[in-house]
């Protein structure tokens, strides 16, 4: 079918499909590009404005002046072509620019949510390395040793006794300003993996972040008293 054939079945209101749309608006600009000459480029509106147009800067009451010299001038026609094929790759790195850059944000959003969810996870569960630690009477502690530090929102703690310690039960606390209890429990000491340890659970959430005394107590012994820091 030839262009003025195209035209002709588009002005009598012939449907097509998309793709017969596009067949024609690709035979006519073809026919744009070559059917009117215009070497002296009479009445041309220059690059500037072409450009303008062909990159929706130029609002369209202004640019309206110019589309029936666009359609009767192959040169502007062609230049104006050039500049919005330039304009819609523009466009389109602009696009996949912006989309990169929502990918980045959101998978770094992602890890961050991810880390902060697993942290708690891995500060649950606390260890107390008693080992090497000396064995203070009542409520006396070693003042060269630093603290035992665990985290307020522990909720599994295990304590690895001091060299020489016995299996059986243990009571055990933590005591604040004034000997105050903000946590007590009872558990059974074993050999695990050739270390005497015991494990409870506990709830720290009345704490605050401070200085604390962590005591043991060997049923039918006296209390052991060691510095803890609550983070």
């Amino acid at each position: 079918m030839r262009r003025d054939s195209y035209r002709e079945a588009a002005l009598n209101g012939k449907t097509y499909s998309r793709r017969d749309e596009r067949r024609i608006l690709d035979v006519l600009g073809r026919g744009l590009l070559k059917d009117f000459p215009n070497p002296d480029r009479v009445g041309c509106p220059g690059a500037e404005i072409l450009k303008k147009i062909a990159s929706h800067e130029m609002p369209l009451s202004e640019s309206e002046k110019w589309l029936d010299h666009l359609g009767s001038c192959s040169p502007c026609y062609s230049d104006f072509s050039a500049f919005r094929a330039a304009y819609q790759r523009y466009r389109t790195r602009s696009v996949l620019a912006i989309a990169a850059s929502i990918l980045i944000v959101a998978l770094l959003a992602g890890w961050a949510l991810f880390f902060r969810e697993k942290e708690p996870l891995v500060a649950q569960t606390a260890v107390l390395d008693l080992r090497n630690r000396s064995i203070p009477r009542g409520t006396e502690t070693n003042p060269t040793e630093q603290p035992l530090e665990i985290a307020r929102n522990v909720a599994h703690l295990k304590i690895y006794l001091p060299l020489g310690s016995s299996d059986g039960d243990y009571a055990i606390r933590i005591s604040g300003p004034e000997e105050k209890t903000v946590f007590a429990t009872n558990g059974k000491a074993s050999m695990q993996q050739g270390i005497m340890s015991l494990a409870v659970d506990m709830n720290l959430s009345p704490a605050s972040p401070g200085l604390y005394l962590f005591q043991l107590q060997k049923a039918g012994s006296g209390w052991s008293s060691y510095p803890l820091r609550v983070r």
